[in-house]
C-alpha cells in the first residue's frame, strides 16, 4: 500500500519520500533512516502491525525522536487500544493523526482510497492536501483513535464478506456451479458485497493463508477488532470468522 500511496503524493507535485528497511530500486524510496529523515515533517506510517509501529517509532528506526517531525499520521491498521495509548509515548509537541484506510492495493494505485480519520481538526485541515492526494473518500471519526475503531470494525465486516464468499464459491465448486456466473448473480442479488463484487480484480482474492499475505493481514484485523471489543461483548462470531480466514486455502 506503501509505495502506491507514495506515487500518489508525488503525482500531485508534493515532496514526499518513502522509507523501507528493505533496500530497492525505487525512485524516492531509501533505506537510510537517515536520509529519510532529513527536514522529515509529516511522517505517514503504513507498516504490517504493532511490532513493525514500535519500530518505526521508537524503536530501530526511532522517528519520534527526530527534532523537526510535527506531526504523525498512523495509517496502518492497529489496535485501537493501542493506538490512544500513543499520546502519552509521544513527545506532546508532535501532533498524531489516525487515518487507516480501506480500499485495497487496487484503490490505493488508482488514488481513490477511503479514509477514517481521527484527530483534531486543525491538525486534520493542515494535512488535507495529503489525504486529497491519495484518496476519494475522508469520513471524519472524532477525536485521535476513533479512526481506527471505525476502521477495525469496517475489517470486521470486509472479514466476515471474505471469508463467507470463498466460503460459498468452494460449496459452488462441490454442486457444479460456474464461479463467473455465480459472482455475476451476486453482483446483482441480495448477497451482493465488495469481496464478491471485485473479487477478479481485488489481489489477494484467491490467496491462502500465509504469515505474511494480505490474509494474514485479515486474521491479524479481526485481532484487532476482537482487542477493542466492548467489554462483556460477546465474540463468538468474529472469532469464527477469524478461524475461517486461517483456514483458508489457495483457489485456482
Amino acid at each position: 500500500m506503501g509505495g502506491p500511496m507514495l506515487a500518489a503524493l508525488r503525482a500531485a507535485g508534493l515532496p514526499a519520500r518513502g522509507y523501507d528497511v528493505v533496500p530497492m530500486d525505487e525512485p524516492h524510496i531509501t533505506d537510510d533512516i537517515a536520509v529519510f529523515s532529513e527536514e522529515l515533517e509529516t511522517l505517514i506510517t503504513v507498516v504490517r502491525d504493532i511490532d513493525q509501529t514500535e519500530a518505526v517509532l521508537f524503536g530501530e528506526q526511532n522517528l519520534a525522536a527526530i527534532p523537526n517531525l510535527i506531526r504523525i499520521i498512523i495509517s496502518s491498521t492497529l489496535s485501537p487500544r493501542y493506538v490512544r495509548d500513543l499520546r502519552a509515548r509521544v513527545p506532546s509537541h508532535i501532533a498524531l493523526i489516525d487515518a487507516p484506510m480501506s480500499g485495497a492495493q487496487i484503490a490505493a494505485q488508482e488514488a481513490r482510497l477511503s479514509f477514517m480519520i481521527g484527530g483534531d481538526d486543525n491538525d486534520i485541515k493542515a494535512v488535507q492536501p495529503l489525504f486529497d492526494a491519495m484518496g476519494k473518500h475522508f469520513h471524519r471519526m472524532g477525536e485521535f483513535g476513533s479512526g481506527m475503531q471505525a476502521k477495525v470494525l469496517n475489517n470486521l465486516l470486509a472479514a466476515s464478506n471474505t471469508a463467507m464468499t470463498r466460503l460459498v464459491l468452494d460449496w459452488a465448486d462441490e454442486t457444479g456451479l460456474e464461479t463467473s456466473a455465480l459472482l455475476d448473480l451476486i453482483h446483482t442479488s441480495s448477497g451482493q458485497n465488495w469481496f464478491a463484487s471485485g473479487f477478479n480484480s481485488i489481489e489477494f482474492a484467491r490467496d491462502g493463508l500465509e504469515p505474511d499475505n494480505t490474509i494474514g493481514i485479515l486474521v491479524k484485523d479481526v485481532a484487532s477488532a476482537l482487542d477493542a471489543a466492548p467489554d462483556g461483548a460477546d465474540v463468538s462470531l468474529p472469532q469464527a470468522v477469524q478461524d475461517t480466514i486461517a483456514k483458508l486455502k489457495p483457489r485456482k
